[in-house]
């Protein structure tokens, strides 16, 4: 039988994005950076024993709670031993940028399935300002990076809308002489510039014709910060909509990052008719947030705006699980991207969703969905067998939440995945029902 409603106040953990970057850059900050609300989740955990084994210290002092003592810019030393990056594409990418624009040699590793994942779109524009790579074939980890000794400042207009590409190039550009510039044609999450702003570095924005082009003087001088980090909107997206698919539910989530180039989900989902009140909006470092209370809502199928794709990109599989409940038909166009996530989120998020009884139509570059009038999946039977997640923790949880509406369950082949952004997320959700 489907669960019965969420009711409750629960506290995501930190964003992943800003929690990677106050490691990083509270590591380049001479003296003490304090965070407070840190996602201590396998990926920043990753972040954090990097910027250590190149001289920085990051202790914690309680739950979330980390002191990093910086050693400045252009002082990161070479570490003894290669990097485990884990599962982490963004610690791989942002890290790729940092070191290739100091005088050390850095080797990078990672699971099978970040292993998997392309990182030449990061290697074409360091290696235009000087660093040098020694990648597997295909652009792949494990790789070897050779520091440019100095870097060259570059303009360098992104082929592709990604912020890890971005902030690769505003971090080398942070130890490189000169002005380093990125023009993007599609905004993406601003997360790097905000952060780098706080800490001090010289960092302009402006928008021409409908790009954004960002500026970034070199030789930063960076002062040690205390951030706050807020309520990761990723890890939020699986309570919002379980909330609103859920019958009955009343949800209250505190303390959620609102982001405008990251809270695209709650735009689409308001747009779907779903009940997403905001609750004491505030801002926090730099950073808008507030408390979201989400109420269960008969949701309508809507062709989504493929220009919204960036702020939302990782929240496409559980709004493929929305969808499946709503009425009428949704259609998502322009997720190219998601064929190179931590799985083929789109194969794999139809199939799932086939399993679960859910009508979906996978497309060259993304998924239409027939809903079910907010009537349960049918759910994957034993029979069946479980759904294949690909050791990707957005699906893993995406399918946890399709199962709390289903009348036979879905079971998923592997959990262990999710602790690489969400440790505490079964534990939350198996709080919240009754």
């Amino acid at each position: 039988m489907p669960a019965g409603p969420l009711r409750g106040t629960i506290r995501v953990p930190g964003d992943k994005s800003i929690s990677h970057r106050s490691i990083m850059l509270g590591a380049l900050a001479v003296g003490e950076t304090r965070v407070s609300g840190l996602l201590e989740g396998e990926d920043v955990l990753a972040t954090a024993a990097a910027m250590r084994a190149m001289g920085a210290s990051g202790e914690r002092v309680g739950e979330g709670e980390w002191r990093v003592h910086g050693v400045g810019v252009g002082a990161l030393l070479q570490p003894e031993a290669p990097l485990d990056m884990g599962n982490s594409g963004t610690s791989t990418r942002l890290l790729m940028g940092l070191v290739s624009s100091h005088a050390i040699e850095t080797r990078f590793f990672g699971d099978a399935s970040l292993s998997k994942r392309p990182m030449g779109r990061v290697i074409e524009p360091l290696s235009l300002m000087g660093a040098a790579f020694d990648a597997s074939e295909g652009g792949r980890l494990p790789l070897t990076v050779r520091g440019a000794r100095p870097a060259v400042p570059i303009e360098y207009r992104l082929p592709v809308a990604s912020a890890q590409v971005k902030s690769a190039i505003l971090l080398a550009g942070l130890n490189t002489p000169g002005i380093t510039t990125v023009i993007e044609p599609v905004p993406t999450r601003d997360h790097s510039e905000r952060m780098l702003r706080g800490f001090g570095a010289e960092l302009e924005v402006e928008e021409v014709a409908g790009e954004r082009i960002i500026r970034i003087r070199g030789e930063a001088e960076l002062t040690p910060q205390t951030i706050e980090v807020p309520g990761d909107p990723s890890s939020a997206a699986f309570f919002i909509v379980a909330a609103l698919i859920v019958p009955g539910s009343e949800l209250l989530i505190q303390n959620v990052g609102l982001n405008p180039t990251r809270a695209g989900i709650v735009h689409v989902l308001r747009q779907m008719g779903g009940d997403i009140t905001e609750v004491n909006p505030r801002e926090v470092g730099g950073e808008p947030v507030a408390d979201l209370l989400v109420k269960h809502s008969a949701l309508t199928g809507i062709e989504v705006d493929p220009a919204i794709v960036p702020s939302m990109v990782d929240e496409f599989p559980v709004l493929f699980v929305a969808a499946s409940l709503a009425d009428g038909t949704t259609t998502c166009t322009g997720l190219e991207e998601l064929r190179v996530k931590e799985s083929d989120r789109i194969s794999v998020m139809a199939e799932a969703l086939t399993l679960a009884g859910a009508r979906v139509r996978e497309t060259e570059d993304g998924m239409v969905i027939e809903g079910s009038g907010g009537q349960p999946l049918p759910g994957s039977a034993d029979a069946d067998g479980p759904v294949a997640t690909h050791l990707d923790h957005r699906i893993a949880m995406s399918m946890a939440v399709a199962g709390l509406v289903s009348r036979d369950g879905v079971l998923v082949d592997d959990t262990r995945p999710i602790a690489t952004s969400f440790p505490v997320f079964e534990a939350l959700l198996e709080g919240l029902i009754p």
